[in-house]
């Protein structure tokens, strides 16, 4: 069975790594679908689809990267055709694994299986949360895996969220 977890990872933190591992506790393979990827860098938005990929790839544990594939999933103004787009970039999959009660409904309408994924510390584990505290001088890295902070460390990402 495959799966479909999208998601924007405005930085990968360990919350999304917990959900893509949960994800792949139940499918044989998961599509990972990096949300808002046409997206110019802004203030919600500040890591390119390129970044974020590197981010998902250098964190994950390599006996996995096997079973998962990432996919850019551009936004669209119009939900139903944001749908149907998805299924032109991504294999087919059986379930979506999603929190967001818009895909939810979106893909409950279609007949397709919804699993909510299990949040871990979301006060904490947010991208905006991270993303302020990087802002903000404040204590980061320990809510991030490795491969995401030695990106953000590398792109001079306190820098870059200043600048938006």
């Amino acid at each position: 069975m495959d799966g479909l977890l999208i998601g924007r990872f405005q930085p990968f933190h360990l919350g999304h790594l917990d959900a893509l591992e949960f994800a792949l506790s139940v499918v044989e393979n998961l599509w990972i679908g990096i949300g808002s990827s046409n997206k110019p860098n802004q203030k919600q938005n500040p890591f390119s689809a390129d970044e974020r990929k590197e981010m998902i790839l250098t964190s994950i544990n390599k006996s996995i990267s096997d079973r998962i594939k990432i996919f850019y999933i551009p936004d669209l103004e119009n939900h139903e055709k944001w749908i149907e787009n998805i299924e032109t970039i991504v294999p087919k999959f059986d379930v979506v694994f999603t929190n967001d009660e818009l895909t939810q409904f979106l893909y409950s309408k279609r007949r397709t299986k919804v699993i909510p994924v299990p949040f871990t510390d979301r006060d904490v584990l947010s991208g905006r949360n991270i993303r302020d505290k990087i802002n903000s001088d404040q204590k980061w890295e320990h809510l991030v895996p490795n491969g995401t902070k030695k990106i953000l460390q590398r792109i001079s990402a306190k820098e870059r969220l200043n600048s938006l």
